[in-house]
C-alpha cells in the first residue's frame, strides 16, 4: 500500500512510538490523525506534523467511533490504524501491600485489549466501506502493539503480559477475519524502547537493561518502530503475523 496521501489513524499518538509513528509515516506523504487522552501532547505532535488531534479514549466506543467519522470528513478514507495506546503498570500478585486489587488487573486489559480491540473492529468497519486500492482487493491495513512481555513476562507483569499475549492472540483471528474485506492485520512487539516512560528511569537502570540486549547493545528508538510500521504497510504479503523488534533480547526473570 502506497503509504503518500493515504489516511492513517495512530493511538497514543501524543507521545512515544506513537508520535514517532505519527513524525515517520507524515514525512512520507501520510494524512495523519493522531488520537491521544492527553489534550496538550495530541495537539502539539498534530501541529508539529500537520495533522488532526483528536482527544479520546480507546475503550470508549463512542469516543472512538466518532473520531473516526471526523478524521473521514476531514482527511478523507481511512487505510492504516496503528494502535499505540496502552499502559504499563508494575504490580505483583502477593506485595508486601497484599493482594493485587482484582480492578488494577481488569484496568491494564481494558485499555490494553479492549481498547485495541475496540479501534480494530471500528477502524475495520470504516475501511470495509472503501474502495479496493488494486486488483488484489487491498482496502486497508491494522497494526497492533504487543511486546515481548507476551512471551517473556517478568515479576510484576502478570497484567502487562497477559494483556499483551492477548494482542498476539488476536492477530492471526483477526487478520483472517478480516481477510475477506482485504484488510491485513499485523502486530509488533517491541523490546526495551527509549521511551518517555523508560527515559524516566535513573540513567543506570536504562543502561543496565540496555546492556541485557544482544545487539545493538542499547535501548530501541522509538523511529525504529516506525521504520517497520512503514514497512509493513508497503509490504502487502504480510499478513496475521507478530513481529519482534527487540535486539534477539530474551528477558529472564528478575
Amino acid at each position: 500500500m502506497n503509504i503518500n496521501q493515504t489516511v492513517v489513524l495512530i493511538t497514543g499518538g501524543g507521545s512515544g512510538i506513537g508520535a514517532a509513528t505519527a513524525r515517520h509515516l507524515a514525512q512520507l506523504g501520510a494524512r495523519v490523525a493522531l488520537i491521544d487522552r492527553n489534550s496538550e501532547a495530541v495537539s502539539t505532535v498534530a501541529k508539529e506534523i500537520n495533522g488532526l488531534g483528536l482527544v479520546a479514549d480507546v475503550t470508549d466506543e463512542a469516543q472512538v467511533a466518532n473520531a473516526i467519522a471526523r478524521l473521514q470528513v476531514e482527511l478523507g478514507p481511512l487505510r492504516i490504524a496503528i494502535n499505540c495506546a496502552g499502559i504499563a503498570p508494575a504490580k505483583r500478585i502477593l506485595g508486601k501491600a497484599g493482594v493485587m486489587p482484582l480492578s488494577d488487573f481488569q484496568h491494564v486489559l481494558q485499555v490494553n485489549v479492549i481498547g485495541t480491540f475496540n479501534v480494530l473492529r471500528l477502524a475495520a468497519e470504516a475501511m470495509a466501506t472503501a474502495e479496493p486500492l488494486d486488483n488484489d482487493g487491498n482496502r486497508g491495513v491494522i497494526i497492533n502493539t504487543a511486546s515481548i512481555a507476551a512471551y517473556e513476562g517478568q515479576i510484576g507483569q502478570t497484567a502487562y503480559s497477559a494483556s499483551k499475549a492477548a494482542i498476539v492472540g488476536l492477530t492471526l483471528p483477526a487478520a483472517r477475519d478480516l481477510a475477506a474485506v482485504g484488510i491485513r492485520v499485523m502486530t509488533i512487539a517491541p523490546g526495551l524502547m527509549a521511551t518517555p516512560l523508560m527515559q524516566a528511569f535513573p540513567k543506570e537502570v536504562q543502561d543496565s537493561l540496555a546492556a541485557s540486549v544482544n545487539f545493538p547493545k542499547r535501548l530501541g528508538n522509538p523511529d525504529e518502530f516506525a521504520l517497520l510500521a512503514a514497512h509493513i504497510i508497503d509490504n502487502d504479503y504480510l499478513n496475521g503475523e507478530v513481529i519482534r523488534l527487540d535486539g534477539a533480547l530474551r528477558m529472564r526473570e528478575k
